[in-house]
């Protein structure tokens, strides 16, 4: 079934590495930004296996990825964003990651959290996808059930003032069984224009690949929905 609908209140996107937001759903986060949501940004680990140069200062390079992050999420009209220090390709679902996820979603109390679909391995006939992105899907879910809305999990996080929140609704990103699609008409640009701020992940030849497939596959997705550019979901309402 495909169902289009916008909404309102506070978003919470949480995604493995920097400009995995952009790529994944970054018309829709502009979108919300643009009519005055709250759009916040966790990134879980810090991106420092981004390069295939075997002589790449990982250290310098996740320092480089966090000031990318920075610009492109100004592109958007972020209200903020956050990077975890955990190393690109070593996410795991575990309790310190879930324990970071339930406190922004405590602190944010949000409407709606954007995450990666852990269910999706393959992307056509072509794409496997990172490990890490599944990872992050699985733990964003585990911790918005049963840890953000239970007050036994992470009890110390009320004794700062953070009550239990249970999340509304969820969308995931890069999923192969789409029910949802978000009208980001107008707002293509914007998700081109923050990715390009990314340079140390989409030189030459990749910033050609992902400028030529983004506009084709928003494309796709409006023409299901009657619209000139859309980004599709699947949505899970609590």
């Amino acid at each position: 079934m495909i169902e289009w609908q916008d909404g309102e209140g506070p978003v919470l996107a949480v995604f493995a590495h920097p400009d995995d937001a952009e790529i994944s759903s970054g018309g829709t986060l502009a979108k919300w930004a643009a009519q005055g949501r709250e759009v916040h940004l966790l990134v879980l680990t810090n991106g420092d296996r981004g390069s295939d140069d075997p002589d790449t200062d990982r250290e310098e390079l996740a320092r480089t990825r966090a000031e990318e992050q920075a610009r492109a999420a100004k592109v958007l009209g972020l209200g903020d964003f956050r990077i975890l220090g955990n190393h690109d390709g070593e996410l795991e679902n575990n309790a310190e990651v879930r324990r970071e996820i339930v406190r922004a979603i405590r602190e944010i109390r949000p409407q709606v959290v954007v995450t990666a679909d852990p269910t999706t391995w393959f992307i056509g006939n072509r794409f496997m996808t990172h490990p890490d992105h599944r990872t992050a899907g699985a733990t964003v879910m585990d911790a918005i059930f049963p840890g953000a809305g239970n007050p036994t999990y992470f009890p110390e996080q009320l004794a700062e003032g953070l009550a239990p929140w249970k999340v509304p609704v969820i969308r995931f990103a890069w999923t192969t069984e789409p029910n949802i699609f978000e009208d980001i008409t107008g707002y293509l640009e914007a998700k081109l224009a923050a990715l390009r701020e990314h340079g140390s992940q989409v030189r030459k030849g990749q910033l050609q690949f992902f400028e030529q497939w983004m506009p084709l596959d928003a494309d796709e997705a409006g023409r299901l929905v009657g619209v000139q550019h859309a980004e599709q979901f699947r949505q899970l309402q609590r």
